[in-house]
């Protein structure tokens, strides 16, 4: 037995001895070089690591020249970069409170070499100096993505978007597609949507507003009303809204001369004020009430006839749509056209003022059929063309996936990211 003993541990030793004899080579041998590749974080088509980066806002007073110079650019410099830069970018007309970053050299003269310019969040403009002057605008990458929502109102349209968490974007561009077919300061408790749109993401992960809506699925009073988004022009590649039938949703009036209207008078013939002594004094137009500064937007395309001050009307836009129809818009703090300028719909006109005779900031919307002034609420007004009836059939191809996606959601209070 002792026998057996001494062998095994004979065996143990031999191998411990093998294993030493191993680490020691190890450690003789030539060292292992561990490769580190340098960190990348790259924006504005430049690896930051490169560069010393500066990041700050114009301020108020301050000048492009005033920023470089700050940053150790001459002079002669700053005015050889503004001259060959000009046609890309013009320096004088930097705005306060836009962010800009300097990438200057990492060496000990910390010498700037690139200025960027951030136009809004989306858009940039790069001016490198570092050997020739190069100017370039340029954008940040931004994802499109796919979500839906839905709600019942109870309230109003903006407060059911507050409480499902959902960008007032979206209920807006909702208003301007339904403008012609849904009064939304009308809504009832009980109305109720869903709607696919697409999100705009900054570089994946910073949001950045609402690029369309694509597909629209509104219940009002009781009756469905669809929209979808289709090319109808395809020669000067305009998107329209159309419901199931291909029939457009766009009609020749606007609801309204607001992006989102609130009516605070409307049309009376029979109307009677207090400070006239209760006697009948007619209002032949429908107030629509915002805040002084709001833009009118014009109902429709026309020839603006009148943009003058007058009396009880204040500052007021008039236009000729055609032989049948005009309209006019009345209080305005002041006009954005001239008598001649065509006007499309949903151009301003003016903005919403207190002149003439007014108790409170709003427009005084009228309208006249043949010479006649009428309530356009209670008109059966003009709709746009129909979808050509050669673009039919592939209308009816893009809506069908999703037309079966919006009747499959339910109307849960929610957001869902596709």
């Amino acid at each position: 037995m002792k026998k057996v003993v001494y062998a095994l541990l004979s065996v143990v030793l031999l191998i411990s001895c093998k294993e030493e004899q191993k680490e020691k080579n190890d450690l003789n041998a030539a060292p292992i070089q561990a490769v580190v590749e340098a960190p990348v974080l790259e924006e504005f088509g430049y690896n930051l690591y490169d560069y010393k980066v500066v990041r700050d806002t114009v301020r108020s007073g301050d000048s492009f020249g005033a920023i470089l110079d700050s940053h150790g650019i001459e002079r002669s410099k700053v005015f050889e970069i503004s001259n060959t830069i000009r046609d890309t970018f013009n320096v004088a007309k930097i705005v306060a409170g836009k962010p800009y970053t300097i990438l200057k050299s990492k060496d000990t003269t910390e010498r700037a070499q690139i200025f960027v310019y951030q136009n809004n969040a989306i858009d940039y403009t790069v001016i490198d100096f570092t050997d020739s002057i190069i100017a370039r605008k340029d954008q940040k990458p931004v994802k499109l993505v796919e979500k839906v929502a839905s709600g019942t109102i109870e309230s109003s349209l903006l407060q059911t978007f507050s409480d499902i968490n959902v960008n007032a974007a979206v209920a807006y561009k909702m208003a301007d597609i339904y403008a012609w077919t849904i009064d939304f300061t009308r809504l009832q408790v009980g109305d109720r949507f869903k709607v696919i749109y697409n999100q705009k993401f900054i570089e994946d992960t910073i949001p950045s507003g609402i690029e369309d809506i694509k597909g629209v699925y509104f219940e009002h009073r009781g009756k469905p009303i669809y929209a979808f988004s289709f090319v109808g022009d395809t020669i000067n590649n305009v998107t329209d809204y159309y419901d199931e039938n291909a029939k457009n949703l766009r009609r020749a009036f606007l609801k309204g001369p607001l992006k989102f209207n609130r009516v605070s008078s409307r049309y009376n013939l029979k109307r009677r004020i207090k400070y006239y002594g209760y006697k009948v004094r007619p209002h032949r137009g429908t107030d629509f009430a915002g805040p002084v500064g709001t833009p009118i937007m014009a109902t429709s395309d026309g020839i603006v006839t009148k943009s003058e001050r007058r009396g009880g009307n204040g500052k007021y836009v008039r236009i000729r749509h055609n032989s049948t129809y005009e309209t006019q818009y009345l209080h305005m703090s002041r006009q954005a056209v001239k008598v001649g300028d065509y006007v499309r719909q949903g151009d301003v006109i003016g903005y919403i003022g207190m002149t003439g005779n007014t108790g409170g900031p709003h427009v005084c919307y009228r309208f006249w059929k043949n010479g006649r002034q009428v309530d356009p609420f209670r008109e059966d007004l003009p709709a746009s063309k129909p979808l050509e009836k050669e673009l039919q059939p592939k209308f009816f191809e893009h809506i069908k996936p999703m037309k079966a996606q919006l009747d499959s959601i339910n109307f849960k209070r929610q957001e869902i990211l596709l």
